[in-house]
């Protein structure tokens, strides 16, 4: 899985804008959290580039970037969770899910819609 790592603010206006061309998915991940790092590893082994193709997957640190983190509750009024994922087309949420509910198989059918 080839993650862009969000670290900073402004980034959050090119997703917006680069989602308008495929989805952008974004990974709110805590290192301190047991079940994050749980349901990053089995995504991350599940994926597959040419069952995602059309998703640009970022990863956004939360210990580091929790700033990153309320702005996108904000701008998208989407409560934070941890782990949470988001994915974001034509600028708005398509999908988001958090801990045990976060599914590849929910993410490759976002693709085929």
């Amino acid at each position: 899985m080839n993650w862009i790592y969000l670290e900073d603010i402004k980034e959050l206006d090119h997703i917006k804008k680069e989602s308008e061309e495929h989805p952008v998915l974004i990974f709110k991940h805590s290192i301190r959290c047991a079940i994050s790092s749980m349901v990053i590893n089995r995504l991350e082994r599940s994926w597959k580039q040419e069952e995602t193709m059309g998703i640009k997957p970022y990863y956004l640190d939360l210990i580091r970037y929790r700033d990153i983190s309320n702005r996108i509750e904000e701008e998208f009024s989407i409560p934070h969770q941890s782990p949470q994922v988001i994915v974001i087309k034509n600028g708005k949420p398509i999908y988001d899910n958090s801990h045990m509910g976060i599914n590849y198989d929910d993410l490759k059918a976002l693709v085929k819609s």
